[in-house]
């Protein structure tokens, strides 16, 4: 069975419908200009909808979904909270303990004096000798206070190690930094010089002290405004002139 032939087109038929359109009327155009005009106005309406509308819709939607996966995300995250919030709670409770715990090592103002004593106890009940026990200058920081002690020992060297032992065994935080250890030849005994730092917690009344005078600090390092400058240096200028 012979297959159908598809219809033949006459390309010479229909670009001749296309001459002498000039001047001529739309509807009175042969079919083939006239399928041709209205597909290009089709073309046009959509082109300029997307341009005046649907472009702009579109840019919404795309907004929309980005916003919509932000949210979904948050969501998650905040649920995941949510379903943690009672080993959140029991973490925070022991994070407290654990501060109180640390807070407790520190003295208070008071109890700095019994402290010195019993840095000083540590080493004499190990047979050393203080050739040097020189508290220094407190240092306020934001929420507690730091006391360097300038200390010289001298003993035997298990002596000194004792004494290093019992210090970081006290109740109250107490640390020996930069230790220099020097032999004497004449005595066989060892010399240790060390700082040591304790720290105190701040009250109330010394925590504004401190923050009051951070601020002062941080004003005066700001630079002077422009304007004071131009001034000083036009006053400066004036009094020049009239000398």
């Amino acid at each position: 069975m012979a297959s159908p032939k598809l219809p033949s087109i006459d390309l010479q038929a229909v670009s001749a419908q296309f001459r002498g359109l000039q001047g001529r009327h739309p509807g009175l155009w042969p079919r083939a200009p006239r399928v041709a005009l209205l597909f290009a106005l089709l073309l046009s309406v959509l082109g300029a909808g997307w341009a005046v509308y649907w472009r702009g819709q579109i840019e919404e939607l795309e907004v929309g979904q980005n916003a919509e996966a932000r949210l979904r995300a948050q969501y998650v995250d905040k649920l995941t909270q949510a379903v943690n919030l009672e080993a959140l709670r029991k973490q925070k409770d022991q994070v407290l303990v654990y501060v109180n715990q640390l807070e407790k090592q520190l003295p208070s103002k008071a109890e700095m004096d019994a402290l010195l004593s019993d840095i000083t106890r540590a080493g004499i009940g190990r047979g050393l000798e203080f050739d040097l026990f020189k508290p220094g200058q407190v240092v306020a920081r934001e929420f507690y206070a730091e006391l360097p002690i300038g200390i010289r020992l001298v003993g035997q060297y298990n002596d000194l190690g004792a004494f290093t032992s019992e210090v970081s065994n006290l109740a109250r935080i107490v640390t020996l930094n930069d230790i220099q250890l020097s032999f004497q030849d004449k005595t066989n005994l060892i010399t240790m010089d060390s700082i040591a730092k304790t720290f105190r917690y701040l009250d109330n009344e010394e925590i504004a002290q401190a923050r009051r005078e951070a601020a002062k600090t941080r004003a005066g390092q700001r630079p002077a405004a422009p304007g004071a400058a131009a001034g000083s240096a036009t006053g400066a200028a004036t009094g020049a002139a009239a000398k």
